[in-house]
């Protein structure tokens, strides 16, 4: 019984060693020069280091074009932006803090915050105890 099992091993691990060399995946390498204005671009078509001034990097968003023929986008005055922008990161109130105050006495976005937190909280619950039994 012990003989079969290392015979089976060995000839599992000879072809593993077969395929391993056979089903390798390789890369190619750029044994070959680029031409020229070629396309594919070579390592000398690389962007070369920033060397924008400080006063352009205050004035613009430096990478956030995304047409082809647009221009990088200006900073504005903070007045130029809305108002809903300043308030993005905003520290909003957990679960355990919304289940502590009155629901009645919530404003509408935290009391829609408390429904999703709640829901969640329910979902992963009864996860849980399905996941025991």
């Amino acid at each position: 019984m012990a003989v079969n099992h290392i015979r089976s091993l060995r000839s599992f691990i000879i072809m593993k060693e077969a395929l391993g060399e056979v089903g390798q995946r390789t890369f190619a390498t750029g044994t070959g020069k680029a031409k020229k204005g070629a396309k594919g671009g070579a390592a000398s078509d690389a962007p070369k280091a920033s060397i924008l001034s400080k006063e352009v990097k205050s004035t613009t968003v430096v990478g956030a074009n995304i047409l082809k023929d647009g221009t990088d986008p200006k900073i504005l005055a903070d007045s130029e932006y809305p108002d809903w922008l300043y308030h993005l990161l905003d520290k909003r109130p957990a679960l355990s803090e919304l289940r502590r105050k009155n629901t009645e006495t919530l404003p509408y976005e935290d009391l829609k915050r408390f429904v999703k937190l709640d829901n969640r909280a329910r979902i992963k619950e009864n996860n849980s105890i399905k996941a025991k039994n």
